[in-house]
């Protein structure tokens, strides 16, 4: 897991059709499989993944796409994947459990546009999220949203002892992974950034989102275009999102992190590393 790559990685999947309304079909393959992950210096976790890693890959469409998403369970254990949005009841991830070897390929047209995630619905639910198996899902409006230095988020947590309580706060899994020099997220002054920030930490209710001398505009869900609260903090419950659109005026390093002071203590830190444009 590399989560400065993962950062700025969006999976567009493979455009195997381009269809008369200027909407395409996209191809995704998903992988299930059992391994161990580091989750902070020195310290590894046992995971259920989703192509290798804990958050699974960023995926990526327009709306009115034809969505095949092939599911391949290579893991000990039954799994399925849930897509958040609109679609078909047996392409919905619930009932249609993959056993180990199996496969399952969801079709479906992506709608509406907005952010949305992705996770395995297996019971006992708490533990297949926990133990890792999810991931972003980004559907882009028909129209581009103003072009924008594009990030994702996806805040998580990791109970390495599994005693039902988090030892870990992460964003994109590895601990204080944006905090350690050389690691920090470059941006420049000026720099319209936009962040795909998704909660799927379990064990505790909610996490948030804080960024230091600056605010940003909120869109909750990402599903409207016309409609934002301007803050520099938001709280988001398990599986909720949005969509966070800033600019800095003044180089620096600045941090940002949950303002839960355990989860930034946790790990849950990063630095925007500013520097002046031009």
């Amino acid at each position: 897991m590399d989560p400065g790559k993962f950062l700025s990685h969006f999976d567009y999947g493979k455009v195997v059709e381009e269809r008369p309304n200027g909407t395409s079909v996209r191809e995704y393959e998903l992988i299930a499989e059992d391994k161990e992950i580091l989750v902070a210096p020195g310290v590894y976790y046992p995971a259920w993944v989703f192509n290798g890693t804990v958050p699974g890959p960023t995926l990526r469409c327009r709306e009115g796409d034809l969505l095949r998403v092939t599911f391949r369970n290579a893991s000990k254990h039954d799994h399925t994947i849930h897509f958040h949005g609109i679609h078909p009841a047996n392409m919905d991830g619930v009932y249609e459990i993959v056993p180990t070897g199996g496969s399952y390929t969801y079709e479906y047209v992506a709608e509406p546009f907005g952010l949305f995630l992705y996770h395995c619905h297996v019971m006992p639910l708490r533990k297949h999220i926990s133990k890792g198996l999810y991931g972003a899902f980004i559907v882009d409006p028909p129209e581009p949203r103003e072009a924008a230095r594009e990030m994702v988020m996806v805040m998580n947590g990791f109970d390495v002892d599994f005693d039902g309580e988090n030892e870990f706060y992460t964003v994109n899994g590895v601990a204080n992974y944006y905090l350690q020099p050389g690691r920090e997220v470059k941006l420049k002054t000026g720099e319209l950034v936009r962040v795909y920030l998704a909660n799927l930490t379990e064990f505790d209710l909610i996490n948030s989102f804080h960024i230091h001398a600056n605010v940003f505009r909120l869109y909750r869900t990402g599903t409207r275009l016309d409609q934002y609260e301007v803050t520099d903090t938001v709280m988001l419950c398990q599986g909720e999102r949005s969509v966070l659109e800033f600019s800095y005026k003044y180089p620096g390093k600045y941090l940002f992190h949950a303002h839960q002071s355990e989860f930034a203590e946790l790990g849950w830190s990063g630095i925007f590393e500013v520097s002046a444009h031009g």
